[in-house]
């Protein structure tokens, strides 16, 4: 059985809309895609932990820390806000790491939190259609 045999139709709905925004995104659009995706994701997992579903909060968490992957890789210099952001990336996904092994909804909930109120702060233009 393949991989996209497995996938259920909202996981590959899903994940061909995120491929249309990325491939017409500037750097900004990324930024704020990578954060709605973050967001998303620990939604999710508290949702399935809530839930008792460890496979979907498995798969939630591993979505939270590849966007918090790619933001930490995206951050370019060392001038600037770079080493704060970089340093703030890193806690956050070493916090969701720990979390994997350990689920705490409130540590989860605390990084989804901040990183609801970083994004409210970003102007990011919609990604064109």
């Amino acid at each position: 059985m393949t991989m996209l045999a497995r996938r259920t139709p909202q996981d590959t709905y899903r994940r061909v809309e995120f491929d249309a925004r990325v491939s017409g995104a500037d750097p900004m659009q990324l930024v704020g895609l990578c954060y709605e995706h973050l967001i998303a994701a620990l939604g999710s997992a508290l949702y399935a932990h809530g839930c008792g579903d460890t496979a979907a909060k498995s798969a939630a968490l591993t979505r939270g820390v590849a966007a918090l992957t790619a933001l930490h890789l995206g951050v370019k210099g060392d001038n600037g806000i770079a080493p704060a952001l970089r340093l703030f990336y890193e806690a956050a996904r070493r916090s969701l790491l720990d979390c994997v092994l350990a689920f705490d909804p409130a540590r989860v909930n605390q990084v989804r939190q901040d990183f609801i109120e970083i994004s409210a702060t970003l102007t990011v233009p919609a990604a064109p259609n």
